[in-house]
């Protein structure tokens, strides 16, 4: 259906559109088949690239070259131990305060989105030189906004030395500003950026950004970088930190003696894996309920008694109930579990907790 509309609309348009449309598939094609076999990049480790050879990857430190050669790294593999050494390499080498920022966007915690996708569209088009609707047309064979910005603009014209620090904080400037100096600052950076850094600048623009690493593995990759515990380096990972106002060394060499209010890593249920015959006999185990609440850590230590949802958030002042337990609980307890509505001695629905969490 896509391509008889575009069949269709090629008919109805005046030979140079015609052309254009020529150019930008063609443009549209390469560009998806080196992102897919990274062949003319440096930046990218093939899949059977060993651990050896991660130590050659990518330029300076101080761009964001370092950073787009740890996504192509980890964007080349499936492969779980490859993933940790790139992962791990980047964590000794490249700049503090840009590890501060991975370890951020790999735990979730992303810039706010200061343009919006609409934006975006027709700034590229007009960048690109090209009719909007031929960038709409584009856009879903690519199936990636990010992507089809990337591949439909011309070539830089000049090159940037920023890191991934100072990339995110003018994304985080924009925020506020009237349309026509966001319009200039991403047009500004677009025009610097070679097409792999413009596909990672966009991914950070938009707030879609995602590296196919979970965070238990980039916990562990980290606790290798710095020579910690795994599960030390997951505690202090938890909790409301800011990666703007946070250092490297304070994450990761942390004093843990006073964790503060800090939440523990939560104790969430995994998948069998393997045959489930392999548990062994039924009587040996014990089922419980799965209640409709919200996931919660009560976490009480000198000085500090908070409550954490399992999203990070503190929901301390939502639940006034549980406050006598400061009066109660030992110093030091953590109490990991569902927060439930509870009334006429049964659970009540998940509807009656919403007042307190939206």
């Amino acid at each position: 259906m896509m391509q008889a509309s575009l069949r269709q609309a090629m008919k109805a348009t005046p030979r140079p559109l015609n052309d254009a449309w020529l150019n930008l598939s063609k443009t549209i094609l390469g560009g998806r088949r080196r992102r897919r076999r990274g062949a003319d990049s440096p930046l990218c480790l093939p899949s059977n690239t060993p651990h050896r050879d991660v130590a050659h990857l990518g330029g300076g430190a101080a761009t964001m070259k370092h950073f787009a050669a740890l996504f192509a790294a980890l964007d080349a593999t499936s492969k779980t131990s490859v993933k940790t050494a790139a992962l791990t390499h980047y964590f000794q080498t490249a700049l503090a305060q840009d590890r501060v920022w991975t370890i951020a966007l790999l735990s979730g915690r992303r810039p706010k989105r200061g343009v919006n996708a609409t934006e975006l569209r027709t700034w590229a088009a007009d960048a690109a030189g090209i009719p909007l609707w031929l960038f709409e047309d584009a856009y879903p064979i690519v199936g990636d906004l990010s992507e089809t910005i990337a591949l439909v603009l011309p070539p830089p014209t000049r090159t940037s030395d920023l890191s991934l620090t100072q990339t995110i904080t003018t994304l985080r400037a924009l925020t506020g500003q009237p349309e026509a100096a966001r319009k200039t600052a991403i047009l500004q950076a677009w025009d610097a950026l070679p097409t792999d850094h413009r596909f990672l600048f966009n991914k950070l623009l938009t707030g879609g950004f995602r590296m196919g690493v979970s965070q238990g593995l980039m916990t562990r990759a980290l606790a290798a970088a710095c020579g910690q515990d795994a599960a030390t380096i997951a505690h202090r990972l938890m909790g409301d930190w800011d990666p703007a106002h946070s250092t490297y060394a304070t994450l990761t060499m942390g004093n843990t003696d006073g964790p503060g209010s800090a939440p523990y890593p939560f104790a969430l249920a995994s998948q069998i894996e393997g045959d489930v015959a392999d548990l062994g006999l039924p009587a040996d185990w014990v089922a419980e309920w799965k209640w409709d609440g919200i996931r919660g850590q009560i976490v009480h230590r000198p000085g500090a008694f908070a409550i954490w949802s399992r999203g990070e958030d503190l929901i301390t002042d939502r639940f006034p109930e549980f406050a006598p337990l400061a009066d109660f609980l030992p110093t030091g307890c953590v109490i990991d579990g569902e927060i439930l509505a509870w009334g006429a001695g049964k659970p009540q629905p998940f509807a009656a907790l919403q007042t307190r969490i939206n």
